[in-house]
């Protein structure tokens, strides 16, 4: 449109040609409908009822269409015929075919899975039951979403449509906006549920990993969990293969380290990790060495993971301070990296083996390594090394083993080295990029 046009359309000219037709409607019916819309815009504004929205709406169209009969048929915020608050508007002239209305529709029961193309079958009834009636119908529409179905029901079958009638589209739009507002607010109120439940079970899972390092004979451990969503599917513990000893004698005492990852993230992954611990907690008293811990525990959750259609990764390994071995077996987990302080060069702990969960009777082998002085093992989940910066790049394990070797040539404690490989992290995603997946790292040095 041209500026020209522009202006001509919006001239004081124009405007006034405008008021002058608009004149023509009787000064008590404009001051009668300002009221219904100031009436009807503080119902929206302070909403809080629908069913008393709705009641005021028919209240509404039966002073404004006396001669008609209004049939509301709102949907629910999931998108069902909404029994309890389907409507009639009338005057005391049409009560009786009200309520062969209401006995139509208590006939009609419409199904329970209710789909919006049904409604063909209802309309189609309606009118073959009220033929001496002109039954005009529309949707309620809000943002293009179907929120309702409303039907105009009139004696006289060649009388002008309401459809068209500006203030029955009003009022309309009105109702449209306030069917929107109240799914709207359902629809908050269940995510505000969801989020809640969420909320606590990440904060009974956060409880779930240990609250701190356990302090071991001769070594420095530092470890932390940060999931990609509330709850994670990583986990990692430290158990003492010991019970009913003294907090001293445990310090030399042979020490359980695990660290495992199910697959996927989340409300799931979470609820699994869960179960899981509680199986390896149950197995690791049993004092077994790790390839039979892994064999066993295979065997106890191979049912719940095949229905529940995951799997889960897991390297268990055990620590010995009086003689500093350390025994490990691997479920195809991420292989530990061991820095060897005499060699100034890092190597993998690995030993082979099958997911949990994927085989029944799946074997798995075991490992065996002295541990000396200044030592340092990093176990770790792969949303450590699956981590992408903004263009597409992954961490990866070779920049892991060049992080790893950099910091340990120089005398950082273990919980030095766990922050300085998250800040790593952070500064390879970059700002405001969040982990795609969870990650976990558990650092085991010797002093």
């Amino acid at each position: 449109m041209k500026n020209n046009q522009k202006e001509n359309l919006f001239s004081n000219k124009f405007i006034q040609k405008f008021l002058d037709n608009e004149s023509k409607v009787s000064f008590k019916n404009k001051y009668k409908f300002a009221e219904i819309a100031s009436s009807l815009a503080y119902y929206l504004k302070s909403f809080s009822n629908i069913n008393k929205l709705l009641d005021y709406v028919c209240l509404i169209f039966k002073h404004i269409f006396k001669e008609k009969i209004v049939l509301i048929i709102p949907l629910n915020y999931e998108g069902e015929i909404w029994h309890e608050n389907i409507k009639i508007s009338s005057n005391n002239e049409f009560l009786k075919i009200q309520e062969e209305i209401n006995s139509f529709l208590t006939q009609f029961n419409f199904s329970k899975n209710f789909k919006i193309k049904h409604i063909l079958t209802f309309e189609n009834a309606l009118k073959n039951n009220f033929k001496e009636y002109k039954i005009e119908t529309d949707k309620i529409l809000s943002r293009s979403k179907c929120r309702g179905f409303i039907y105009i029901f009139s004696k006289d079958l060649s009388g002008d449509s309401i459809i068209d009638d500006s203030n029955f589209n009003f009022i309309q739009s009105c109702l449209a906006v306030g069917l929107e507002n109240y799914c709207l607010i359902k629809t908050k109120k269940k995510h505000e549920n969801v989020d809640r439940e969420i909320s606590t079970g990440a904060e009974i899972q956060s409880q779930l990993l240990p609250d701190y390092c356990p302090i071991i004979y001769g070594v420095d451990l530092a470890a932390h969990c940060r999931p990609a969503l509330q709850l994670g599917g990583d986990y990692y513990d430290f158990m003492c293969l010991k019970t009913n000893i003294s907090e001293k004698s445990k310090e030399k005492a042979r020490w359980a380290l695990v660290i495992g990852d199910v697959m996927g993230k989340g409300i799931p992954a979470g609820l699994l990790m869960t179960m899981l611990r509680g199986m390896l907690r149950a197995e690791v008293l049993t004092g077994l060495p790790p390839d039979r811990i892994l064999h066993d525990l295979n065997q106890l959750a191979i049912n719940d993971l095949d229905q529940s259609h995951r799997f889960v990764t897991l390297f268990y390994s055990d620590y010995d301070p009086r003689t500093r071995k350390l025994r490990f077996a691997n479920a195809a987990h991420n292989p530990p990296l061991l820095w060897k302080s005499s060699d100034q060069k890092i190597i993998k702990l690995d030993a082979e083996g099958f997911v949990l969960g994927l085989q029944k009777d799946a074997e798995y082998n075991r490992g065996e390594i002295k541990l000396n002085e200044n030592d340092l093992v990093l176990y770790y989940t792969d949303g450590v090394i699956d981590t992408s910066n903004s263009l597409g790049e992954r961490f990866d394990e070779e920049r892991l083993i060049k992080t790893l070797t950099k910091l340990c040539k120089q005398s950082y404690t273990s919980q030095e080295i766990l922050n300085k490989i998250f800040k790593k992290l952070d500064d390879f995603t970059g700002q405001n990029r969040h982990l795609e997946d969870d990650a976990s790292m558990v650092v085991f040095q010797l002093k």
